[in-house]
């Protein structure tokens, strides 16, 4: 039975490069391709594929956030994080929104077809590059001084924070997520005064700190 892929990357170039290589593979099969991370949440739950693979840095639902989506709502589903962003604060927040590999974009294409493999059969994959980070973060060398401000958004806030900090609206944040004008206000004040910020720029500023978006996002 071959392995069914939802491939999740805003760079088209990129995605058709991964389709094409996955593709040639006897015991894969590449099944919808996703731009963004909010695309990504709404054909996993479509067509239920075995393994995402998904980029963080995406507009409108960065991965980190479509990945806690997905395995909430079907927790089968596996995701493999292929990102250029090698940080620690990356690295354990996808494990910790619930993907099961993390790879880096520089990475051999027999290392990624070996993490679906290994991912698919219900193993944790990790790249070599990074092993460290996870080891480090397991064995409390490396602890957060304090708890990150990020920690205290609900899902919802976050989410909205990203479309704030990509420059949306009120009234398009309320269209786009099904909400009252209201209701996105007033996590809109939620989120300022969780993160004592005064502005947009400081919303944006801290998103960027965060990973939640990037300057190339």
């Amino acid at each position: 039975m071959s392995i069914k892929i939802l491939l999740a990357d805003d760079h088209t170039l990129f995605r058709e490069g991964m389709r094409s290589l996955l593709q040639k593979e006897l015991n894969i099969r590449i099944i919808g391709e996703a731009e963004n991370g909010r695309e990504a949440v709404k054909l996993a739950l479509e067509l239920k594929p075995d393994v995402i693979v998904m980029d963080i840095t995406m507009p409108d639902l960065n991965g980190m956030e479509a990945t806690r989506k997905i395995r909430k709502a079907i927790p089968q589903i596996k995701v493999i994080c292929l990102s250029m962003h090698s940080d620690r604060r990356y690295v354990v927040d996808m494990f910790r929104a619930g993907a099961s590999g993390y790879l880096i974009k520089s990475c051999a294409y027999k290392e990624l077809t070996d993490a679906i493999n290994i991912v698919a059969a219900n193993q944790k994959y990790i790249s070599p590059q990074i092993a460290h980070i996870v080891i480090d973060e397991s064995i409390g060398k490396q602890q957060t001084k304090k708890k990150a401000v990020k920690s205290t958004l609900t899902p919802r806030e976050r989410e909205i924070l990203q479309l704030i900090a990509e420059g949306k609206n009120t009234k398009y944040i309320a269209h786009h997520l099904y909400k009252s004008t209201k209701t996105v206000e007033t996590h809109r004040r939620n989120i300022m005064r969780k993160l004592k910020a005064k502005s947009v720029a400081e919303l944006t500023r801290y998103a960027i700190s965060e990973g939640i978006i990037t300057l190339d996002s």
